[in-house]
């Protein structure tokens, strides 16, 4: 646990976020229990890579899954106990497959769409029509949200970067009344001394800020789950609850596809992409690092390789 506990303290230091800090715990974990448990001191480079030389040849992980895996490692190894790392020709290396992401077309969103409501019809709006990540959605709060100027603001995104999209025009209606119920919560929350959480140390810099209107979550969890300091905390709502309404809605609407939650962000930027703006614009929405990431879309646009005319249609 002192290890764990040291590996929570040094991620927190270097300010990654929750969900890599959940991953490279796991990967941790996993790592010291598939050598019964000995302390990574006394493991080196060769355990290392009988570890993730097993994910790729006995578990069939991913290329990504196994470069996951070697990023927790090195972390642990690097970062928190200071130990020479490389493993090098040590691992076998799991095949890095090319894969276009999955897009819905304009009528199967619809589709889908037209199955929820609700919350969760609001978040998928802003899935599709600003192109944000389930976790980034969840993440807004009220002072994110202009429903003025038609922008949603995105706050320490992945990668720990902010950036702005657009808000849906159609999503303007339901975010109001989102924001109606938010401060009726905010009201009893308040009475009740009830705080949501504060990103990093802004706790410190500004302790009433959990309490005012501008920090409240857009899509608050039902109740509080948690306590800081003396002070019960209400979190957002869990992703699961939305990937459960979007399961379900998928198969109401009679798609086969592979579709989920962040299937309605592929379909945002292919159908812009098919729609005309440039891929730049595009990047920058998506919050994209490298344009090359974003270049994938061009590969599931109709109106790239998709766009062609058959030569066997030409034919009597």
């Amino acid at each position: 646990m002192r290890l764990l506990e040291a590996v929570h303290a040094r991620m927190r230091t270097r300010h990654l976020s929750r969900r890599t800090e959940q991953a490279y715990v796991g990967w941790i974990r996993r790592f010291i229990g598939f050598h019964r448990r000995r302390h990574p001191r006394e493991m080196g480079e060769r355990e290392v890579g009988e570890f993730l030389t097993s994910l790729a040849v006995h578990e069939n992980v991913s290329a990504s899954t196994q470069n996951q895996a070697l990023a927790a490692l090195q972390f642990l190894y690097l970062d928190v106990l200071g130990m020479p790392f490389s493993v090098g020709a040590l691992v076998t290396r799991a095949k890095r497959g090319r894969r276009l992401p999955e897009v819905l077309s304009r009528a199967e969103v619809a589709r889908v769409l037209a199955q929820l409501s609700g919350r969760a019809r609001l978040v998928a709006t802003l899935l599709y029509g600003s192109g944000l990540r389930l976790e980034e959605c969840l993440s807004l709060r009220v002072k994110d949200v202009d429903a003025v100027e038609r922008i949603v603001s995105v706050r320490a995104g992945k990668g720990n970067k902010d950036r702005m999209s657009v808000l849906p025009e159609g999503a303007v209606a339901a975010m109001l009344v989102q924001l109606g119920r938010v401060r009726q919560l905010h009201a009893s929350d308040a009475a009740a001394g009830v705080e949501v959480p504060l990103p990093d140390a802004f706790e410190r810099k500004q302790p009433s800020a959990g309490r005012e209107l501008g920090w409240q979550w857009v899509f608050p969890a039902s109740r509080p789950t948690g306590e800081i300091g003396a002070h019960p905390v209400r979190y957002h709502l869990h992703p699961s609850v939305i990937q459960r309404e979007m399961s379900r809605a998928v198969k109401a609407a009679g798609i086969t596809k592979r579709a989920g939650c962040h299937t309605l962000r592929h379909s945002f930027a292919t159908h812009l992409l098919e729609s005309g703006y440039d891929i730049r614009t595009i990047q920058q929405l998506l919050g994209h690092r490298d344009v090359r990431t974003t270049m994938i879309y061009t590969h599931v646009s109709r109106r790239g390789s998709l766009g062609v005319v058959s030569p066997a249609d030409g034919l009597g």
